[in-house]
């Protein structure tokens, strides 16, 4: 089947759906799915847009309201995970997952889903080691730190994911592993993106946690986004065993959707032509998170996963073949994820702005039904019941708190990584800045400007959209330099010429090769689009 796979989206649903839709228009490729890698910005209202990390000035309404409101509804199925620039109090409702809207499903803090046979994976965020071993405790409404430390990764999420058995076919998330870019075209990539330089050589830019999960789920395919450029790596792992076959992850990162920019990739994955085309949930999944269900924590003490150092009676909370088999009887062997989507917020009337309405915690019904239905704690209502007894801590100890945490690790105990620069230390001139000193102090700030009903057609003029054939077809300055030689090997080191549309990639629509006039075009308006100065450099 075809998968579109998309970098950042920055709430530009519309645009991304119309370059989807030009693509089958002039080439007659329409993809069965569509991931999007974080940065999703499932924006419902203006009490959403305060809720979204960024400066006041960048927090627009985009179109997403449209597809939640029922305006519109998204033509191919699209399942995306969070970034770092997301409306974290709508994400937040559906910690395991959920509809965000008709045919446009979120993964959760971190999930693993099924659609044609193929195992799609995700996990959400980026990584902070100073938050990293928290609970999830936000809530909104939400202040300066909370707002940020909400999509940060939790070691939780990376402990359930790590007792997964089964192989994962694909895996997503919004920063990248850390140390992938040893294994692609290095010297590309900083030539690109000079600024990386620094922490590349100090093998400092990524996320560790990702690059753990990379080590032990080695998916078939890992795409990302985050940094806003493109680049391909292919990863041969080691065998754990002489009997185990060896592994390689194909490795996508995406730019973010803007004209002249390489957002968007398609590639062809081998699927069982028997599966049903509904999203499912997935077996083993559903039983690590009832295996692993009495480690919620909903508070902001820091606090380690069990491991096997002889402080913890159980330590591995892998399942076994039986539990799996409880699962499917439990749901009578039909794992097709209900379409349950629910209005749960207002949606954006642009007749009636509603600048001071403030951001409320919701249970989303989605979560009470899947929690009651597979016996799991709701986040949402545990927090909402630490509230009522009182035992969250107050906004005094919270403050102090803060004071006593450095940049390298919590208050209570060091990080586990050596270093954590999973946020630039250099500055991206390609992302939003996020003040230190109050850009981000306002938070009740926003533009509510929609798109226009009728906006140009940019679609026309949009990234460098190729097909990808079996497996990634990566060009050589793509992917390759002469220190890796794995993926030319593999066989897909190149893209080959010819006719037919499974062979050819699509020339870049609009524009010169490299894109320059578009750019320049575009740059006084986007050049400053997500980063930050502070500790999240590279949100």
């Amino acid at each position: 089947m075809k998968v579109a796979v998309a970098g950042c989206c920055h709430g530009a649903l519309d645009k991304m759906y119309e370059t989807l839709e030009l693509l089958q228009r002039r080439h007659n490729v329409r993809p069965d799915l569509l991931l999007c890698c974080g940065d999703f910005q499932a924006v419902r209202n203006e009490a959403d847009l305060r809720c979204m990390a960024v400066p006041a000035k960048y927090r627009h309404m985009q179109t997403f309201y449209r597809y939640y409101s029922g305006e519109k509804k998204a033509p191919v199925l699209t399942v995306f995970i969070g970034g770092n620039h997301e409306a974290s109090n709508h994400l937040q409702e559906l910690p395991y997952g959920g509809w965000v809207a008709p045919n446009i499903y979120y993964l959760g803090y971190a999930g693993v889903v099924r659609f044609r046979g193929v195992r799609i994976g995700g996990i959400s965020g980026i990584f902070k080691s100073h938050d990293y071993r928290k609970g999830h405790f936000e809530c909104p409404p939400y202040n300066q730190q909370t707002i940020r430390s909400a999509y940060h990764v939790r070691n939780i999420e990376v402990f359930k994911l790590k007792q997964l058995k089964r192989p994962i076919d694909i895996f997503m998330s919004h920063d990248w592993p850390r140390s992938i870019y040893h294994y692609g075209n290095k010297k590309q990539l900083l030539k690109m993106k000079s600024f990386f330089r620094q922490e590349v050589e100090s093998n400092t830019l990524g996320s560790p946690a990702a690059s753990e999960l990379l080590q032990h789920l080695k998916p078939t395919y890992w795409f990302s986004a985050h940094l806003h450029v493109k680049f391909a790596a292919f990863m041969q792992h080691q065998a754990n065993s002489k009997e185990e076959l060896p592994k390689a992850t194909k490795f996508l990162a995406l730019d973010k959707c803007l004209p002249h920019r390489d957002f968007l990739q398609i590639i062809d994955v081998e699927h069982d032509p028997s599966a049903g085309d509904s999203l499912e949930y997935d077996a083993e999944w559903i039983a690590v998170l009832k295996a692993t269900n009495s480690l919620v924590n909903v508070t902001q003490s820091s606090w380690s996963m069990p491991e096997n150092n002889g402080l913890h009676a159980k330590w591995d909370y892998s399942v076994t073949e039986e539990a799996i088999k409880e699962v499917l009887e439990e749901l009578n062997h039909n794992l097709k994820i209900p379409c349950n989507f629910t209005l749960t917020a207002a949606c954006y009337d642009p007749s009636k702005p509603q600048k001071q309405v403030e951001p409320v915690h919701t249970i989303n019904p989605q979560t009470t039904e899947f929690c009651a239905q597979f016996g799991l704690t709701d986040i949402n209502d545990r927090i909402q019941q630490a509230k009522e007894e009182g035992s969250v801590r107050g906004e005094h100890e919270e403050e102090e708190e803060e004071e006593e945490m450095d940049s390298t690790g919590s208050a209570e105990e060091p990080s586990e990584y050596n270093t954590d620069n999973s946020g630039l230390s250099s500055i991206n001139p390609d992302e939003i800045m996020l003040d230190e000193e109050g850009g981000d102090e306002d938070l009740s700030t926003c533009s509510v400007d929609p798109s226009p009903d009728h906006p140009p057609d940019f679609s026309a003029s949009f990234s460098d959209i190729r097909i990808m054939p079996d497996s990634m077809a990566v060009s050589s300055d793509d992917a390759m330099d002469s220190t890796n030689e794995e993926l030319e090997k593999s066989g897909v080191s190149k893209q080959v010429e010819g006719k037919s549309l499974n062979e050819r990639p699509l020339k870049r629509i609009g524009g010169n090769e490299n894109g320059n006039s578009g750019i320049k075009k575009i740059k006084r308006r986007n050049q400053a689009i997500y980063a930050a100065e502070d500790e999240d450099k590279t949100e």
